[in-house]
């Protein structure tokens, strides 16, 4: 595999822990590496972090994104190969789905398909699983498509949730798991795509 094949952005709307440890995983591989992080949001905490650890940023409005090809052409300007959803709020639209098919991956804080879809982000998914009193939840990550949560399922891993536990607790656990396997995950589907 060559350099050119493993050139990532993160998209990243909040604190960016995800988007940090994909950052710092990533560091000295021999053949893949963050050169940017893309944010909808100016206050987010993962444009800091990016900063911090020697990686560009680009910000951009809503509209930006959704109807115009401004995105396209900076992730083109950084010979972007794949794009890494980490903590992203917004739907990713058609045309960036088709400029990089198969070649967009997303992490879900629940056992998709269970606590999917629409507004189903962050603590809204952890308190929806302790109203249901699941026994389990964990992660989901997968390719993006033109629908919420949806695409191709590419990895899962799951904890216990004990009934004694707040969503807070469940968050941590799903931290856990994110920070463990996410970096990995990428680089299997990196590696596996270009061979």
């Amino acid at each position: 595999m060559t350099s050119k094949n493993g050139d990532l952005a993160i998209f990243a709307s909040g604190n960016g822990t995800n988007a940090e440890a994909i950052i710092q995983y990533f560091q000295h591989h021999p053949s893949i590496k963050v050169s940017l992080l893309v944010s909808n949001n100016p206050e987010a905490k993962a444009i800091e972090r990016a900063n911090r650890l020697g990686v560009e940023t680009n910000i951009f409005t809503k509209n930006q994104f959704r109807e115009s090809d401004e995105i396209i052409n900076a992730l083109g300007k950084y010979n972007i190969s794949h794009i890494i959803l980490a903590g992203f709020l917004l739907q990713i639209p058609p045309d960036l789905i088709y400029a990089f098919p198969k070649r967009i991956i997303n992490i879900h804080p629940s056992l998709l398909p269970k606590f999917g879809g629409k507004g189903m982000y962050g603590m809204k998914v952890h308190e929806a699983v302790k109203v249901a009193e699941e026994a389990e939840t964990g992660i989901t990550i997968h390719e993006v498509n033109e629908e919420y949560d949806e695409g191709k399922i590419i990895f899962r891993a799951s904890c216990r949730v004990e009934k004694t536990d707040s969503p807070e607790n469940i968050a941590q656990k799903i931290h856990q798991l994110e920070h463990e396997h996410y970096p990995k995950v990428i680089e299997q589907w990196i590696i596996s795509k270009d061979h």
